[in-house]
């Protein structure tokens, strides 16, 4: 069996970060047309259209706010008018802070999390979904954290808010699954980017000591299991929190 999305056209917020970007390609590899979403790096998102062209796919860059209606909704037109709805969403964006304990944690940082975590998968549901429910097909995954289990210090914000990213995402699968749409959420460990192949900072020793496979995963394995879940061969997986980090965490029964 392969992973074959040829004639879908997936969006991606996040695109031109670490791991959106491996996930992009991926999915192009794998046939899909793009959506390459960002908020600021317009040079990266070209660069990123150009390499999925070279390799014979469609692409789209488009800027959007994923923490604004109007924006989001903007996006989807923008997307509509030139191509057709997607069929399949990667909610991977995400917003950067500096973490510190509850106590010190500015009160800003929770909300910022709320709104990058939480809304943002509602407000791509509400742009995107009653066009799957149309078409009675759609792949819906957000990327979580193995942190949203850990729950370790310094976490708080951004724990906060994955787990109500969670909680938003299982009621929607619910929701939308009689119309052949799953919803699943992928929950990456620390992974190995290309920041940490530049810097050589692959290795960290006392991370890999809690992880069952004593390594860290890469980025690429991270895209695997997305473009998995995107396809046909994932076709009866929806609700799913899936831990793709190595066995650090193990959600029981």
């Amino acid at each position: 069996m392969q992973i074959d999305l040829n004639g879908k056209l997936a969006l991606v917020t996040g695109a031109t970060g670490q791991l959106g970007r491996v996930i992009a390609l991926t999915l192009a590899r794998c046939g899909a047309d793009m959506v390459l979403h960002y908020k600021q790096n317009e040079k990266k998102a070209l660069e990123l259209q150009q390499l999925i062209e070279q390799e014979g796919h469609w692409a789209l860059p488009v800027q959007a706010d994923i923490t604004d209606m109007a924006s989001v909704e903007a996006m989807a037109r923008q997307v509509k008018s030139v191509r057709k709805a997607p069929e399949i969403i990667i909610d991977c964006a995400v917003s950067q802070y500096k973490w510190l304990p509850l106590l010190e944690q500015d009160i800003s940082c929770y909300e910022d999390q709320f709104r990058s975590c939480v809304m943002q998968n509602v407000l791509m549901a509400k742009a995107f979904i009653p066009d799957m429910i149309e078409r009675a097909y759609g792949r819906f995954i957000g990327i979580n954290t193995e942190c949203a289990m850990q729950c370790l210090p310094t976490q708080s914000a951004y724990v906060s808010g994955k787990r109500g990213m969670d909680g938003v995402l299982r009621v929607l699968a619910r929701e939308v699954g009689e119309h052949g749409i799953t919803v699943n959420q992928v929950a990456p460990g620390w992974t190995i980017s290309d920041n940490d192949r530049e810097q050589g900072t692959e290795r960290n020793p006392a991370y890999e000591a809690h992880t069952a496979l004593k390594r860290r995963g890469t980025d690429q394995e991270i895209a695997n299991v997305v473009a998995f879940l995107a396809s046909d061969l994932a076709s009866f997986i929806t609700g799913v929190y899936l831990p793709v980090c190595g066995g650090y965490v193990m959600p029981a029964i």
